[in-house]
């Protein structure tokens, strides 16, 4: 299959459109822009509706009431647009009404800088809106992966009933690469018929609703929740190991920190040093017990988390799925700053020297 050079922003729309995309609703926003601009002039020759909000509150409610009423909808922003769309994310996943939300991350806190960046990691996995729920989170690391994980993510989200946001840092988003369009292995989902689409053949309403003012519907809903949660830990997690087989380093990252890491690997095995990476590919649900396994081999004697974050948040989910039996360090730039190969292979070596 041949080759073609695309742009990641809209490779990520034209991803969408192939998977059957019938509505977008979106704003433009730096780096993400390229996405909604691609989407005005392709969905509609695909049948599909593109609308520009008037907000991103105001494009992720079109995107509750598309998706209620059984459409495949989307919606892309980059990380402050994100933060405002947290209270109609939370609807969707109340209301258990699936679709797909893009995150082309960029430094922040508040505006920040337009620079690619993954501070957004705790928001996606953890929840910026309120209540207890969880939203399937795909974190690709070269255009190839973001084409394929969007177009599974619309599935994804129609067998689960569940909002799949795919976290991209901003590179991603702005970078060209080759890509095959491979066709992506569709899924035996179940009708939607739940969508408030009218009565035509059924005796009722149906209601999209994530409002239960009685707790007990509301205890009873969260449960029902969980469960489902839990079904999606079991079913989907996903990460990639290169060269951990004998590690006695092993680096965690994702996304392009991770493409960066793969590079100091190599100077590191031509140095000598055993090195290895463990990358999530689902940041929810963590692969927590692969990680966990990895720990336990005699042969790896230390961590080294890289984030383009200063503090680290993915690091959080490493220490749990560590659980304390390996050192971990830690390599972290943030506001659009990259770690450069040197600073990984320095990081690698000082964490090794550690604990000698």
């Amino acid at each position: 299959m041949a080759k073609e050079l695309w742009k990641g922003n809209e490779a990520i729309a034209e991803a969408a459109i192939r998977a059957g995309c019938d509505c977008f609703f979106g704003y433009p926003i730096t780096p993400q822009s390229e996405v909604p601009e691609y989407m005005s002039v392709h969905l509609p020759e695909h049948g599909g509706v593109f609308v520009q909000s008037e907000s991103e509150v105001a494009a992720i409610n079109m995107v509750y009431g598309a998706a209620g009423a059984g459409m495949r909808a989307m919606t892309s922003s980059s990380s402050p647009g994100i933060s405002l769309k947290q209270e109609g994310i939370t609807y969707l996943a109340g209301a258990e009404v699936p679709a797909v939300i893009v995150n082309c991350m960029r430094g922040g806190p508040g505006l920040g800088t337009i620079q690619p960046a993954q501070g957004d990691y705790y928001q996606a996995t953890r929840g910026g809106g309120n209540g207890d729920y969880r939203t399937v989170v795909l974190a690709p690391s070269n255009v190839q992966e973001t084409v394929d994980f969007v177009q599974e993510a619309f599935d994804i989200a129609d067998q689960y009933r569940n909002p799949v946001v795919i976290l991209a840092d901003g590179l991603i988003g702005q970078m060209m690469e080759p890509i095959e369009w491979k066709p992506i292995a569709k899924r035996d989902l179940p009708p939607k018929d739940w969508a408030a689409c009218g009565r035509k053949g059924r005796d009722h309403h149906n209601v999209i609703n994530s409002l239960f003012i009685d707790p007990e519907e509301c205890n009873q809903l969260n449960n029902h929740l969980a469960e489902k949660y839990a079904e999606i830990a079991k079913n989907e997690v996903r990460w990639e190991e290169v060269e951990c087989e004998d590690a006695e380093l092993v680096i965690t990252a994702y996304g392009t920190p991770a493409r960066i890491a793969l590079t100091a690997l190599e100077t590191l095995r031509a140095d000598g040093i055993k090195a290895g990476l463990f990358r999530p590919i689902t940041l929810w649900p963590f692969p927590e017990k692969a990680l966990h396994e990895l720990a336990a081999k005699e042969h790896v004697r230390a961590f080294l988390d890289v984030e383009m974050s200063s503090t680290g948040q993915m690091i959080d989910d490493v220490r749990l799925g560590v659980e304390g039996q390996k050192p971990i360090s830690f390599l972290g730039q943030a506001g659009g700053v990259m770690p450069t190969v040197e600073e990984i292979i320095e990081a690698a070596k000082n964490a090794l020297k550690e604990v000698k």
